[in-house]
């Protein structure tokens, strides 16, 4: 018994020290910026599942977007590449002389693509208010002939709850262009462009417009002028709050200065806006522009029987994805997992999240799969919560199993950018033997770096997983640092 014991404990050791024997990887561990800090690493063949490298690939630590890669590879197997959603324009009531005697409706299916800047044609010169799902639907109108509607525009986002972000999220994300909460209704990547002018160093900026318009937003501006050539900036609110407070530095003597941030309620603002643009058309609409939540508060929510006048498509779900994952797009994320949540079936007496219930989801259907989910702790999809944790070792066996058993494992390695030339990972790993051998998901966030993906060597194919956390000293420092690790390593 103490043979087999001593042999086993051998066996681990040499595993952790596999990498740790390295040279490359000794050296990326005795830098200045890695005391104190945690590193992980696992690289393992796809099609034997040989292990390249390994070290303390059991540990958990936190992904960052990384993350997306479970969600993405959930949704792609359980709803299949070819989903959409859908988004209805309906009615109550009756059409008569065009006169719509009830309401029109908004039906979301969760949809974060309605009027996404990242599906628009050329999308550098998208704007809002073109290249959108909104002349189809003023055309539907038309064609009905309504002309008066004595009801009110209503947005219908019961699909979710109410919880647009996730509890785990932290207060600098809450109102900012990548902590958009995701809801029944989405619109416009659920944010809007604030424009504003700079002037001398100590100075305060004067803001200028918001892009689509936001009236309701009242903005309490603590912005500094400085001599910066980037900005530092935050906008920060709470779901569903008109508030929003700026803080930060912005460069000096600037005509046009963009930021970006979170409309606090996009399925009141997409009522809002629906019913401006018919106004405009020349429609006379007596009600207020409101939404599911309000009126449920209010207890006026009502189920009457309606009829369609458009529906509205989003791209296919192996589109969303490649968005996903080529982007890091945290809202398309966050959506996809809300949608994988709708399969759950409470317990009883169950009180559960939308995101909740996407999270048993996404477990469970890895857990069925062989892998070992004990590791995986989930409090969104995007990996925006700090409190989300992995290994390696998941991470490489997920990778290793879409790219083996997975019907939609072509799908899934197609939205994986090439390092050194395409979205998040364009400017890693640029002009060296990795570029474009390397399909790579990145994740960041304060002292958090980590990549996750396939590296073709020697026309064999390799999953790997590397995390750092809690590193000191600049990001752009580290990233060097790992860019030389990886090349040594393949």
């Amino acid at each position: 018994m103490c043979n087999k014991l001593g042999v086993v404990l051998l066996f681990f050791c040499f595993a952790h020290l596999l990498v740790a024997q390295n040279q490359p990887v000794k050296q990326f561990l005795g830098l200045k910026s890695m005391k104190g800090a945690s590193f992980s690493i696992m690289a393992k063949e796809v099609e034997t599942g040989k292990v390249l490298y390994a070290y303390d690939k059991d540990k958990e630590v936190i992904p960052a977007s990384v993350l997306k890669l479970a969600t993405s590879a959930a949704a792609l197997e359980l709803l299949g590449e070819d989903y959409r959603f859908a988004t209805v324009l309906e009615y109550d009531g009756k059409i008569a002389n065009g006169v719509l005697e009830g309401n029109l409706y908004i039906k979301g299916s969760g949809d974060p693509t309605l009027g996404s800047s990242h599906f628009a044609e050329p999308r550098s010169s998208y704007t809002p208010d073109k290249n959108t799902f909104i002349p189809q639907w003023l055309e539907a109108v038309a064609k009905a002939g309504i002309k008066k509607i004595t009801g009110a525009v209503i947005a219908d986002e019961s699909i979710f709850d109410t919880e647009g972000i996730s509890m785990k999220w932290v207060h600098e994300d809450m109102g900012s262009y990548y902590g958009a909460g995701s809801y029944g209704i989405s619109v416009f990547d659920n944010l809007y462009a604030l424009y504003l002018t700079t002037g001398t160093p100590g100075s305060k900026p004067k803001i200028t417009e918001t892009v689509p318009a936001m009236p309701s937003i009242t903005f309490h501006n603590y912005i500094k002028v400085a001599s910066v050539k980037t900005d530092s900036c935050f906008i920060v609110g709470a779901p569903f709050s008109n508030e929003r407070y700026l803080y930060g530095a912005l460069p000096a003597n600037k005509e046009r200065y963009l930021i970006r941030g979170d409309i606090p309620d996009p399925a009141l603002f997409l009522a809002q806006y629906v019913h401006n643009s018919l106004r405009v058309e020349g429609v006379v609409i007596e009600g207020t522009p409101t939404c599911y939540r309000i009126l449920s508060e209010e207890n006026r929510w009502t189920n009457n029987k309606r009829k369609t006048l458009a529906t509205t498509y989003s791209p296919t779900l192996r589109e969303i994805v490649r968005i996903v994952n080529e982007r890091s797009h945290n809202l398309f994320t966050d959506a996809i997992l809300k949608t994988l949540g709708l399969q759950y079936k409470p317990k009883p007496g169950e009180v559960i999240s939308s995101t909740g219930k996407g999270i048993e989801v996404v477990k469970s259907h890895w857990k069925e799969k062989g892998l070992d989910v004990s590791s995986l702790w989930m409090y969104d999809a995007s990996g925006l919560a700090m409190a989300d944790k992995v290994t390696a070792s998941f991470i490489c066996d997920l990778l290793c199993y879409m790219a083996t058993k997975s019907k939609a494992s072509d799908a899934y390695i197609a939205s994986l950018p090439k390092a050194g030339l395409e979205g998040s990972v364009a400017n890693i790993l640029k002009g060296s033997a990795l570029q474009g051998k390397a399909l790579l998901k990145s994740g960041g966030m304060s002292r958090v770096r980590a990549y996750a993906g396939y590296i073709t060597k020697d026309n064999k194919q390799y999953a790997i997983a590397i995390f750092v956390n809690n590193f000191s000293g600049e990001s752009r420092l580290l990233i060097k640092n790992l860019e030389k690790l990886l090349l040594s390593l393949f």
